[in-house]
């Protein structure tokens, strides 16, 4: 009877915990470093895919204190990420751009990825959140 109670709570526990693997989620936190000025806002979006990259995307909103800035997506899905921001100097809520969309507010991708004659690809700037993360992303 022992035995088949403690066999039992073993099969059980095994099958709660491999649940709550699969129910794990993580925080991913931004620190966005080189802001030149402290008006404004920060805005911070996170795409889950390369079809969603640049199109489809969650955000928030991050204040800027001495000339410093972070944001904190909170209960993201292990997976692969890839996040865009820009400097809102003006508080007008939407980046603003020169001729042929050039930005003119200051922004940045997660791995400080760069792109030729426009954004970068969506596999320069991913990276992989299997646990709590912290990535910093120094704005240009």
């Amino acid at each position: 009877m022992k035995n088949t109670i403690l066999l039992l709570a073993i099969l059980f526990t095994g099958i709660f915990s491999i649940k709550a693997q699969e129910n794990d989620t993580f925080n991913l936190t931004i620190e966005v470093k080189g802001i030149k000025k402290n008006e404004g806002k920060i805005f911070i979006a996170i795409y889950d895919s390369e079809a969603s990259f640049l199109n489809k995307s969650s955000g928030i909103i991050a204040n800027i204190n001495d000339k410093k800035s972070t944001g904190i997506f909170k209960g993201l899905k292990k997976g692969t990420y890839a996040v865009s921001l820009f400097h809102d100097e003006n508080n007008n809520q939407k980046m603003d751009t020169k001729i042929f969309g050039i930005p003119k507010e200051p922004y940045g991708f997660s791995n400080n990825a760069t792109g030729f004659m426009g954004p970068p690809k969506f596999k320069d700037a991913k990276f992989n959140l299997d646990s709590n993360k912290t990535i910093t992303i120094h704005i240009k």
